[in-house]
């Protein structure tokens, strides 16, 4: 279903990209794009100039022509549109709203790493700018393209799990070697007494339930344990229609990497981890592996049969992320809003400060604002 305020700008036909960032998130998305059809990439901007060397020479290897590059000092340079149509965001988490408001306040369109914003002061200032210019903000949340996930969407729309009432979602990832190598990494986490990393276990969420289009999220309890960078933090959040979601981040302790993914409806159960299962009314026991594979399969979701041929032939290993960027780009042909709008990037981002501030109020309930109403 359509955003309940969905922002539709001009048809672009072939998108310039500008990069700011070109550590490993921002050299990562740049190979990405390098396979990408009808894309330019335009610019390079990087702190470091062993970056952007790294990168004019995997433009350079891989066919491409000479990109404009800037140095961090002038990266407000990218923000123009007689440069870039696009700009990808892809810097520390504490400067992405600043150079995303910058460059759609210069009429660029930008995609923005996760978290989009980290605070909710920074999340309405996206929202601001995005309805005073007309350009889209769109949070590079790959999680909501996982081949699984989509196919699971595609069961809630069919209705064979019934009213979907409860989500499980999260961010199990032990990076303790991270946070021993990546200072800023290490001082982010440190500062936060919440959950700082919200979106990979929202985003899917919201998408499957509805969120910011039918239902919407009204508030939050949320506790952690441990300290600092070592804490675990699990948020229960419910919706306007009674429904819940709980997130859990833990990135200190050995557990198997995990969003769980979760889904319960009243009429079937979805899960991705550990194991994918379904289990449907008046069944006996789940369906898991070769079984399951058979089920889903009647689910396909339309970004399969339109990108996954494309993705196989140029040897992608990361399906979600190429489903994400090859969505991205169709919808700014077409001139059609992106699936996450700045509304979903400032809904799921806000979270991280609103858990924190439950954290210090005990656990006590915390109001999310609703960014399709204004402030």
């Amino acid at each position: 279903m359509e955003h309940v305020k969905a922002l539709r700008c001009e048809a672009i036909d072939t998108i310039r990209i500008g990069f700011v960032g070109l550590g490993r998130r921002g050299m990562a998305t740049l190979a990405r794009y390098l396979h990408m059809p009808h894309v330019v990439i335009a610019a390079l901007c990087d702190i470091d100039k062993a970056n952007i060397d790294k990168a004019k020479s995997l433009l350079g290897s891989s066919g491409h022509d000479a990109a404009s590059v800037f140095s961090s000092d002038d990266w407000t340079e990218l923000c123009s549109p007689t440069l870039v149509d696009l700009l990808f965001v892809c810097t520390d988490w504490t400067s992405h709203a600043m150079i995303a408001c910058r460059a759609m306040e210069s009429g660029v369109h930008v995609a923005v790493e996760v978290p989009a914003a980290t605070t909710v002061e920074q999340c309405w200032r996206l929202v601001d700018t995005a309805e005073a210019t007309r350009r889209h903000c769109f949070m590079l949340e790959n999680c909501c393209y996982d081949p699984f996930t989509l196919r699971t969407s595609r069961l809630v729309k069919a209705g064979t799990l019934g009213e979907v009432v409860h989500y499980e979602g999260g961010y199990i990832h032990n990076l303790t070697g991270l946070l021993a190598s990546r200072q800023w990494y290490r001082e982010q986490y440190a500062a936060h007494t919440g959950n700082p990393y919200p979106t990979h276990g929202l985003g899917p969420a919201a998408m499957l339930m509805d969120i910011n289009r039918s239902d919407r999220l009204v508030s939050l309890v949320s506790m952690s344990s441990g300290h600092d960078a070592t804490s675990i933090n699990n948020t229960l959040i419910r919706t306007e229609k009674g429904h819940t979601i709980l997130l859990q981040h833990d990135i200190s302790t050995p557990r198997p990497y995990s969003r769980l993914q979760n889904v319960c409806g009243t009429r079937g159960y979805v899960s991705k981890y550990p194991v994918e299962m379904y289990m449907g009314e008046g069944m006996d026991s789940p369906l898991t592996g070769k079984e399951l594979d058979d089920f889903m399969e009647g689910y396909t979701h339309p970004f399969e049969d339109a990108y996954k041929a494309d993705a196989l032939a140029a040897g992608v290993d990361n399906l979600m992320n190429y489903y994400m960027d090859r969505r991205l780009i169709d919808c700014l042909r077409a001139g059609l809003s992106p699936d996450i709008s700045v509304y979903d990037s400032a809904l799921w981002s806000s979270v991280a400060e609103l858990t924190a501030l439950s954290v210090s109020r005990g656990g006590s309930p915390v109001e999310i604002p609703d960014f399709t109403r204004g402030r």
